[in-house]
């Protein structure tokens, strides 16, 4: 029995990234052998075991064959004549397909550290086209190395054009979509992800409400990149600039998702996108499985980002309407993230990368000053019932209005 550490661990150890998590391959042993030595099965589909101090996954080297449609349509074959060789060619990239021995050496049967000093990524074997998630997950690889100078190489970026043009996609559940999407959206560069995906058609399958964005015009005035896809990936690329949490990046990436359902005769306005992208933006969440907090920030982002955005114009009452809506008084943290969504997507223009953001500040001054309003001082000047709120809404007003000023 020979154990070797594989796959990411191994790529990441050699960039000098964080590992986070170890997988191991044992060559040479039988499921019998691993429970006798203490190893705890949790495969279903193929021989794996957790370690019986450490937790981590032991995999059994292991072959596979395609014998269905989807990422799930294979056949898997394990025993101890299998090759470590041969478990690695089963892997999608050079870069995952490393194994490394209990003395430190390091097993690289496909060039993977050739390309990790190329800084390319590259199919292990013709195999790689059997698998639809390989679309997915070389995208979410090239979002993660991106910042390191990662591209795809050509040859790769192919194949993965032709698993896309066999109806291959379509295999994929929801619930695999979201985890790759989600997965992206921590890395240095989400918006690769969406780049990598329409490079090979992939986008208009798993992601047809962000596909559709592309090609349609926005007012130059404001826009000056015009093009509404173009400004989601510069949107996204400014999102994880300005913040880490995977809910903010979500919402940036799909606030503007209404501007597809603009018709062509009104192009290149808008005015109706921040009601009509509401309901895509649902629909969107529920067909992928998307949980609810991510679904419930970016619909709040896609209802406001425009009163945000004119925030200089807006009446005392309509702040105090908003924050309501938000439902701030409760989940304060909303607002600010509602906020850095709307600066990504002011600074998410050509030229406006640096732009400062004043709107933000101002909502801010605005809710500082509403928080200073005391529910029971209304209490104790008599109000009752419902004037309670109503005056509650007013003393707001007046507080904001104090510490504005008047409106730009």
């Amino acid at each position: 029995m020979q154990v070797y550490l594989v796959g990411g661990a191994v790529r990441d150890q050699l960039l000098e990234l964080d590992v986070y998590d170890k997988d191991w391959v044992v060559v040479g042993a039988t499921p019998e052998q691993m429970l006798a030595n203490g190893f705890q099965a949790v495969g279903k589909d193929f021989p794996v075991f957790l370690h019986p101090k450490s937790k981590q996954e032991h995999a059994l080297a292991r072959t596979e064959r395609k014998a269905g449609k989807g990422y799930t349509g294979f056949e898997c074959f394990s025993s101890p004549d299998v090759t470590l060789e041969e478990d690695l060619m089963r892997r999608d990239l050079t870069i995952n397909a490393m194994a490394q021995d209990q003395s430190g050496r390091i097993i690289d049967p496909y060039h993977g550290q050739q390309d990790l000093k190329d800084r390319v990524l590259r199919h292990v074997s013709p195999a790689f086209i059997e698998d639809p998630l390989r679309v997915l997950r070389v995208a979410r690889f090239a979002a993660k190395l991106a910042h390191l100078g990662f591209t795809i190489a050509p040859d790769t970026l192919t194949l993965m054009t032709q698993i896309v043009e066999q109806g291959e996609l379509e295999h994929l559940t929801a619930e695999r979509i979201w985890q790759e999407w989600h997965k992206s959206l921590s890395t240095h560069h989400p918006e690769v992800f969406l780049e990598v995906l329409r490079a090979c058609g992939a986008l208009a399958v798993v992601l047809p409400e962000i596909n559709q964005l592309f090609g349609v015009p926005q007012p130059e005035q404001w826009h000056p990149e015009i093009d509404s896809g173009v400004h989601t990936l510069m949107v996204a690329t400014q999102a994880a600039k300005l913040s880490d949490l995977t809910t903010v990046r979500f919402a940036a990436q799909v606030h503007d998702l209404g501007k597809a359902l603009t018709p062509e005769s009104e192009w290149p306005s808008h005015k109706l996108h921040t009601h009509s992208g509401q309901k895509v933006i649902k629909s969107l969440c529920e067909r992928v499985r998307i949980p609810n907090e991510y679904r419930d920030l970016a619909v709040a982002v896609c209802a406001q980002h425009s009163n945000v955005h004119r925030a200089g114009e807006l009446r005392p009452a309509t702040f105090v309407k908003i924050f309501g809506q938000l439902d701030v008084w409760r989940r304060p943290e909303k607002l600010e993230q509602v906020l850095l969504c709307c600066e990504a997507d002011h600074r998410g223009r050509k030229g406006l990368e640096t732009a400062p953001y004043p709107q933000a500040d101002r909502f801010r001054t605005a809710y500082q000053a509403a928080l200073k309003v005391e529910v029971q001082a209304i209490i104790a000047d008599g109000f009752k019932g419902k004037s309670i709120k109503e005056e509650l809404d007013k003393r707001r007003a007046s507080a904001i209005e104090k510490a504005l000023g008047p409106r730009s």
